[in-house]
């Protein structure tokens, strides 16, 4: 009886450990997965994945399985629907913050950000942040009702991310980007400028030499000028929008966004810090660092960014002292001039 229990009890063990190396078998890698879902006329819009945007994210870093369980390498042969893993399960605390905030009740993750493609904050253009708000807040009535309170709200809603103003997001800066003329013409808009758009323009050099003429990764002011003064580059400028790098989902009206001073208070932080951000054809951005403060020195910085109550240029400094100097000449001169010619005065009656 005894060694029949044992022979028993071995034969258990031997089939756990078949089936969980059959369940490791048959776990399908993600390279399988995308070998079809990267097809969009294989398996349609709904479930097609870019491939190559895919790769970029940190869900690809942990494999399609890691959410998707269940399938296994009979998929779709078997029928049966892959399982979904929650976000929750992962993001739990962000997923407290955002059932916290006005947006919880309304929206869920996937509303905002499709696992397949999302992105850290940094890695994603202020452009792209405000288009994942503009799917349901529509922009024309975003405009008018902040025109209500804010001056220039267009100029605003295009300069300044939504989450810098309706979230409690953190660390500031003045992130760059590269814009050009919609098909060159003189009298186009100014659009984001794709990858393909700055390789045509730098020719057989890296994008980045495009600004960093040098290619050693930091942006200085003498290149920004450079670049500014370049006749090849007429058609391109760079489009600054304040970014927050620490990000919350805490989504809200926040009284002191109603107070200019927010942005536009003399010399604030973030605009000591600033970066020029580079398009991938995943989707992404990388960024450059520029030389500090330069986005206060707008004629040879960054001559199509400004900031009321923020931005410098010293020329305009040195001119305003200047015309200062001028205007106390006279007086400072005609009291000097008096002071000096008082004897000759005494006694005439002047």
């Amino acid at each position: 009886m005894r060694h029949l229990n044992k022979r028993l009890l071995l034969l258990i063990h031997l089939a756990l450990a078949s089936l969980l190396c059959a369940s490791i078998a048959c776990a399908m890698e993600s390279e399988d997965c995308l070998g079809c879902h990267s097809e969009a006329d294989e398996v349609g819009e709904e479930l097609f994945i870019n491939g190559t945007t895919f790769d970029t994210t940190a869900h690809a870093e942990m494999g399609c399985a890691s959410c998707h369980e269940s399938v296994t390498d009979e998929h779709p042969d078997d029928g049966l629907t892959p399982s979904k893993a929650s976000c929750q399960d992962c993001h739990d605390t962000v997923f407290e913050e955002y059932s916290l905030s006005t947006h919880g009740a309304n929206a869920s993750c996937s509303d905002c950000h499709n696992p397949h493609t999302v992105q850290s904050a940094v890695e994603v253009s202020g452009f792209d942040m405000n288009g994942q708000c503009a799917s349901c807040h529509e922009i024309a009535e975003t405009v008018r009702t902040h025109e209500e309170w804010l001056p220039q709200a267009s100029l605003h809603i295009e300069a300044i991310p939504c989450i810098t103003c309706h979230t409690g997001s953190e660390d500031y800066v003045i992130t760059m980007y590269l814009i050009q003329r919609d098909n060159n013409s003189r009298y186009s808009d100014f659009i984001p400028a794709s990858r393909e758009d700055l390789e045509e323009l730098a020719g057989s050099e890296s994008i980045q030499t495009i600004v960093d003429a040098d290619n050693n990764g930091t942006i200085s002011i003498a290149e920004l000028r450079a670049f500014n003064g370049n006749p090849k580059y007429k058609n391109v400028r760079l489009w600054g929008m304040m970014t927050p790098e620490t990000v919350t989902h805490s989504y809200q009206i926040l009284d002191n966004r109603w107070d200019c001073s927010f942005c536009h208070a003399s010399g604030p932080s973030a605009m000591q810090t600033s970066f020029v951000a580079f398009p991938h054809n995943g989707g992404t951005y990388s960024r450059l660092a520029v030389e500090k403060g330069a986005v206060l020195d707008v004629l040879n910085g960054t001559p199509d960014f400004y900031m009321m109550g923020a931005t410098r240029s010293k020329w305009l400094n040195i001119t305003g002292l200047m015309i200062i100097a001028g205007g106390m000449v006279m007086p400072v001169g005609h009291g000097t001039l008096r002071f000096f010619t008082r004897k000759n005065r005494e006694g005439k009656g002047h």
